[in-house]
């Protein structure tokens, strides 16, 4: 049998599927374990191990490449994705269900199409506008059949939420805009950095409440979400974005509600309902949609 060989578009659809696998486990994940330990210091903790984890493949790597880094968008990924975002996610994540978190954050995608477009000129094929407006319309649909009742704070954390989004769309279109950077060497830097950010936040908050007692299954919450969900999903992220266009990624992004509700309904018994499964077909059909290849001038 011959050897097969997967071209660089391939590898980046490989890389965000799994990348959507392993995020869309996350809000269960950190549902449980923000219950426990504070937004920031629970972002510390967990970015503290994925650096850690970076530390000698950053070191190995560094030595074989002499490439020089963009330290100033590296700065500005770690903030907007790592320090910024993750305090607005775990705080969203505090008062509303994790089916909900992954539903709001569907919305991704549009936060990052139309940037891509303006910013980064990327070109939109009808067929990616088509998929955009199918997953949005899942997401919508979803997103309000699923609002719980009577939470008297999930008004507050949706848009803590949409906060956090507009932080990762920012994450996005820098990354996209050093895809000639090298993955990895990105990659830990900029949660090196975001991570450096984060520690002062968490200091005047231990300071002014105490460390928390972590239960052993909220460290092995926050070691998962350090080695899959930061570490190595942040990679494979940064790899699909060297070779798919940035919108078409974003578009991938909605698998998050589908596979966050899934996993929260069959873990956390979070509801989902017939008109939640007929907003994750659109979803799924709008990504399947916006796979197909697409023409971006660049």
């Amino acid at each position: 049998m011959g050897k097969i060989v997967l071209t660089d578009r391939t590898k980046g659809l490989i890389s965000i599927v799994v990348v959507m696998l392993i995020w869309g486990s996350s809000f269960s994940i950190t549902k449980t374990v923000v219950m426990e330990v504070r937004p920031f210091v629970f972002a510390t903790l967990r970015h503290l191990m994925a650096c850690a984890v970076l530390l000698p493949f950053y070191l190995r790597q560094r030595r074989k490449v002499k490439q020089q880094l963009p330290y100033k968008k590296l700065v500005l990924m770690g903030l907007a994705g790592i320090t910024i975002y993750y305090g607005f996610f775990n705080s969203a994540m505090v008062y509303i269900p994790a089916s909900m978190g992954a539903l709001v954050e569907g919305l991704i995608p549009v936060a990052i199409a139309i940037p891509a477009a303006i910013i980064l000129k990327e070109h939109l094929a009808p067929k990616s506008i088509a998929g955009i407006i199918l997953c949005v319309t899942g997401v919508i649909l979803v997103g309000f059949v699923g609002a719980p009742k009577g939470a008297p704070h999930a008004l507050l954390g949706s848009v803590l939420m949409l906060l956090a989004v507009c932080c990762w769309s920012g994450y996005t279109l820098l990354s996209r805009s050093i895809k000639e950077t090298d993955t990895l060497l990105a990659t830990s830097v900029s949660t090196f950095i975001g991570t450096a950010l984060l520690l002062p936040v968490a200091a005047v908050d231990v300071y002014y409440h105490g460390m928390p007692e972590i239960s052993g299954r909220a460290w092995a919450g926050m070691a998962y979400l350090a080695i899959f969900a930061s570490a190595l999903a942040y990679f494979l992220y940064n790899r699909a974005l060297e070779s798919l266009p940035a919108a078409q990624v974003g578009n991938f992004l909605n698998l998050n509600p589908v596979i966050g509700a899934l996993i929260a309904m069959i873990f956390l018994k979070d509801t989902f309902t017939g008109w939640q499964m007929a907003g994750g077909v659109l979803v799924l059909a709008g990504i399947w949609l916006s796979s197909k290849r697409v023409s971006n001038k660049q």
